[in-house]
């Protein structure tokens, strides 16, 4: 589901609202656990699964078409780990 599909569905249940404010919800939504993940915090949406950022080192890699080993910076990666209401529903 994409989130111009997400947005589509929510109207659609929720006939009273506008779909311009479903949008905005949904945006602001999910602009602030982006914020969220960029300040280093962890989110968490209990039953769904929580955003958290972990770090990775710096690194030696290899160009995969020239095999030369390449240095990778370090860097910081979003990460999700599912709630266990979610693995329940989807294992069922």
């Amino acid at each position: 589901m994409t989130k111009s599909e997400l947005i589509a569905y929510l109207a659609e249940q929720n006939p009273h609202l506008y779909q311009r404010d479903v949008e905005r919800i949904v945006t602001t939504i999910f602009d602030e656990i982006a914020a969220a993940l960029a300040r280093g915090d962890r989110v968490e949406l209990r039953g769904f699964g929580a955003f958290s950022v972990k770090h990775r080192d710096s690194r030696t890699g290899r160009n995969p078409r020239t095999g030369e080993a390449v240095q990778v910076a370090a860097k910081r990666v979003p990460y999700f780990k599912t709630g266990k209401q979610l693995r329940e529903m989807i294992n069922s």
